[in-house]
């Protein structure tokens, strides 16, 4: 029998000091390759060009799942981090823990042909995808969807993000 992605994450998930932890996931090979196989299956037929990806985690994922869908990379880097040439920059709103991120894409790696997907570990508050969205769209760009491990979104906060596919939700999640 083949264990599906969300019971992998639900078996690897862990709490350490009241952090998520999802490292323990990754550092299974089949696992990892089942969750980014799972993130990125509603979107196969979706015509994604470029896979975005916020750092850290949203790194490691997106690479991984642009190298799925046989598709280029597209870092967004926080406001601390070098990236050279030209970028544009969009504020998002706080996070969950009240903080505000500068987020920036590289002008030059996203035009008017390229269909995004966004991939990273959590969404909750959808700030950081909002503001991703933006950029996206500041590029002449079209974010197709938002692929995340746990979704923790409302309906009001996901409704302008559209398609997100979650592979478990918060909910689901043992108890820290």
């Amino acid at each position: 029998m083949t264990t599906s992605a969300r019971d992998l994450v639900l078996e690897r998930f862990r709490w350490s000091g009241g952090h998520a932890d999802m490292w323990p996931v990754f550092r299974d090979g089949a696992a990892f390759a089942a969750v980014v196989r799972a993130l990125v299956s509603p979107f196969r037929d979706a015509g994604v060009t470029a896979v975005c990806g916020v750092e850290s985690r949203g790194f490691l994922l997106g690479g991984a799942a642009a190298v799925e869908l046989g598709v280029g990379f597209v870092a967004v880097r926080k406001a601390a981090g070098l990236f050279p040439g030209e970028k544009l920059v969009r504020e998002a709103d706080p996070d969950y823990r009240g903080l505000r991120h500068s987020l920036r894409v590289q002008r030059a790696a996203l035009g008017p042909a390229d269909r995004v997907l966004l991939v990273d570990d959590w969404v909750q508050t959808g700030s950081q995808a909002r503001a991703v969205r933006g950029l996206v769209e500041a590029a002449g760009a079209r974010l197709v969807g938002c692929a995340v491990v746990v979704d923790q979104s409302d309906p009001v906060g996901r409704a302008d993000l559209g398609p997100v596919h979650g592979l478990v939700t918060a909910d689901e999640l043992p108890a820290s």
